[in-house]
């Protein structure tokens, strides 16, 4: 049974604005006295003060922009009465880097992974095709569409299965160049993501990203679970597609042999993403999510915010948890770097929000960014890792990432993330092998609409059935059992195998 939903959500004391759960028509009282003047739609904002021209409205307890006219009380707010300008953020450091208060070990839970060594736990155990140039992608999609006929007949119960990530460049760039850096660091990454049980990567042999000096900077070593070739040395396409099942072939008995061994959480690395957000984002999945991420940092897990644009303008409350000064400073490195980054290129870092967020309520990247950063919880943050690094740290930590979905889901499987937790509320859809993608729904009648697709509802949080905390909880249940093995809902259709996006900075000569 529903509980009673309040006509309007306000987040904060301080707050001159209110979200309103479900559609309101003109005349709608709301507390204080406050009536609808205009009809206010679902997930979007009203005015619940009268707001002057050119002073700050607030949700959060923030400043999302500014009122572009006077503002009575019952209105709607949104592009027609709200903008950003500049905003000065006080950007303090460490001062609510609290030390976490972790699980005692004997009473820390355990899931069910795949040990790699070396430290490395695998959730899924795949074999992956990697294209390290766009004239290899044809020749690894065949390859592994043979398998997927074959898994389909033959059933090979311990290996998720053959996937090929196809690449669309690969030539025709300076390796040494700051876009080079980042292809090579993805492509690394990827080859030595523990979710892969055996890797084959296929070139065509005159590009200029060559896999040779890629294998040799990773540590790898060719064997029965490591093999690469090249197109052209192989004498043309279909030569290649027969050696390279063969390779794969001789790689089915090792990879699996492997089998689930209980393992701590602190082997996973679990990527914090939103995509798709709406007004009710950073109410009830974003939160959820940060109660969720909080958890595992107690346990000894790693969680890894990204996508620096959609963090910008609430880059102050990380500053905060900053662990040490230097991982304050790195990421406001970062944020400059970017500008710098839009400037060159004639955007600017407020291009956000998306069409559909703006449908969904959200007005400006301050607000949208707000609730961004509450997936990240409350744990300090121990580290800031540039696209694709390998993340070492453990705990709550960040990476640089484009705003991009899939960028930004790349560059975090890349740094080692094994399982991905996506908050949506518009309806994102898109699975990301190697590592199963947990989708969150933010509200009920969107979960409802495709439900196929949503692995959880935190639209609960919105209807008044749960709190933040208890669907925080089930999000960290989820979390465990998806990485001992339990299938997403994208995994059950097979989704996945076309999200891998590496970022593309640089020029293309």
């Amino acid at each position: 049974m529903l509980a009673e939903i309040p006509a309007v959500l306000v987040l904060n004391p301080k707050d001159n604005v209110g979200v309103v759960p479900a559609n309101l028509d003109a005349g709608r009282s709301l507390p204080n006295g406050v009536v609808t003047t205009e009809r206010i739609p679902r997930g979007h904002k009203v005015a619940i003060a009268p707001i002057t021209e050119g002073t700050p409205v607030l949700k959060y307890g923030q400043i999302i922009g500014y009122a572009t006219r006077a503002i009575r009380p019952g209105e709607h707010v949104h592009l027609q009465n709200l903008a950003i300008l500049e905003v000065a953020l006080k950007h303090e450091f460490c001062v609510d880097n609290a030390p976490p208060v972790m699980v005692p070990e004997a009473e820390r839970r355990t899931f069910d992974g795949y040990d790699r060594g070396n430290g490395r736990i695998g959730t899924r155990n795949y074999i992956g095709i990697l294209s390290t140039v766009n004239c290899s992608a044809t020749v690894s999609r065949y390859v592994a569409e043979h398998y997927a006929r074959r898994f389909r007949e033959a059933g090979h119960d311990n290996i998720d299965g053959v996937v090929a990530l196809t690449y669309g460049g690969g030539c025709a760039l300076n390796l040494k160049s700051e876009g080079g850096r980042i292809l090579t660091r993805t492509f690394k990454g990827y080859a030595r993501n523990p979710n892969f049980g055996g890797i084959l990567m296929i070139g065509l042999g005159c590009e200029t990203f060559q896999y040779g000096p890629l294998v040799e900077e990773a540590g790898l070593e060719e064997g029965k679970t490591f093999r690469t070739m090249m197109i052209q040395n192989q004498g043309g396409t279909r030569k290649t597609i027969e050696a390279a099942c063969e390779m794969i072939d001789d790689m089915l008995p090792d990879v699996g042999a492997i089998r689930r061994t209980p393992q701590p959480l602190s082997g996973i690395r679990l990527a914090l993403e939103c995509g798709g957000s709406d007004g009710y984002s950073g109410i009830s999945a974003n939160p959820a999510l940060g109660v969720a991420s909080d958890m595992l940092v107690k346990e000894g897990a790693t969680t890894v915010l990204s996508e620096t644009p959609e963090i910008y303008g609430a880059e102050h409350l990380l500053t905060r948890r900053a662990a040490r000064p230097e991982v304050a400073e790195k990421l406001l490195s970062r944020i400059d770097w970017w500008r710098d980054y839009t400037a060159k290129n004639d955007a600017e870092l407020n291009n956000n929000p998306s069409h559909g967020n703006k449908a969904g309520g959200l007005t400006t990247i301050l607000e949208k960014s707000l609730g961004a950063v509450a997936k990240g919880g409350s744990m300090p943050l121990n580290a800031v890792y540039e696209y694709a690094e390998e993340v070492k740290e453990s705990g709550f930590v960040f990476m640089d990432t484009p705003g991009y979905d899939p960028a930004a889901v790349t560059g975090q499987i890349a740094g080692g993330c094994n399982l991905v937790a996506f908050t949506t509320g518009r309806g994102s859809v898109s699975g990301y092998k190697p590592a199963p993608c947990i989708k969150i729904a933010t509200n009920t009648p969107m979960y409802e609409h495709i439900k196929d697709d949503m692995d959880i509802n935190c639209g609960t949080i919105v209807d008044g059935t749960e709190t933040i905390e208890q669907a925080g909880r089930r999000i960290f249940d989820f979390v465990v059992e998806t990485a001992s093995g339990k299938k997403t809902a994208s995994e059950g259709f097979d989704y996945g195998d076309n999200e891998f996006v590496p970022w593309q900075v640089g020029a293309i000569t």
